[in-house]
């Protein structure tokens, strides 16, 4: 099977959903073109009403346009199944109250826990982390990892496709938080931002144990 190969313009898009706003010029710092091909491609997101701007004054020179998603183009990332979800959850609290559904976000904390992380036992912190990362993206994260050194990482998702869900109910976030702790067997893990707090990103610093200095 061939992997998917990103076109220009998803590249753009992709690079617009992390950063949140960029200038031409931070946008060629991603993407090796030329400002003129960065120019036209941009020129065609906004025709398409995905891409637009806004200008940043500076005190020398002329404003600066900053690029940005549109609504529209925020929407080409995983979300689709928010609505609906929204509706069954609103109709679970009416029907049984909002304890009810709180067991149902630590019944799926529970079940992703026990489907993820049993095999990653022998796994080291890296390949624990990164593990973790794939699963994220297949659910529509956009995670990315960073690392510090051996034991002290950085997780960040770009997208949120349960969005709608997590800012009305926030034990959702709590749940994945837990979720990562035992998946990644550590409790050294700070969720530093989130989006249903107005952040642009989520973000978690997760710290390993040492495990050399318990032998």
């Amino acid at each position: 099977m061939h992997a998917y190969k990103q076109t220009t313009k998803d590249q753009i898009l992709e690079i617009l959903k992390k950063e949140v706003s960029l200038s031409v010029n931070e946008i060629i710092t991603h993407i090796n073109i030329t400002h003129m091909a960065i120019r036209k491609h941009l020129t065609t997101l906004e025709k398409d009403g995905l891409v637009t701007y806004t200008h940043v004054k500076k005190e020398i020179g002329r404003p600066l346009q900053r690029y940005h998603l549109t609504e529209k183009g925020k929407r080409l990332f995983p979300s689709n199944y928010e609505t609906i979800s929204m509706e069954f959850l609103k109709d679970i609290e009416e029907t049984y109250g909002k304890d009810a559904v709180t067991q149902l976000f630590k019944n799926r904390e529970a079940r992703q826990s026990s489907q993820y992380g049993p095999f990653l036992t022998t796994y080291t912190p890296k390949e624990k982390m990164q593990h973790m990362i794939n699963i994220q993206n297949e659910k529509g994260y956009m995670a990315e990892l960073k690392q510090e050194d051996d034991l002290h990482f950085e997780m960040v998702e770009y997208n949120c496709p349960i969005f709608s869900v997590a800012r009305a109910y926030n034990v959702a976030c709590q749940c994945e938080t837990n979720m990562f702790k035992q998946v990644l067997g550590t409790e050294n893990i700070e969720r530093t931002q989130c989006k249903t707090d107005g952040d642009n990103h989520c973000k978690f610093k997760v710290k390993f144990e040492d495990s050399s200095s318990t032998v």
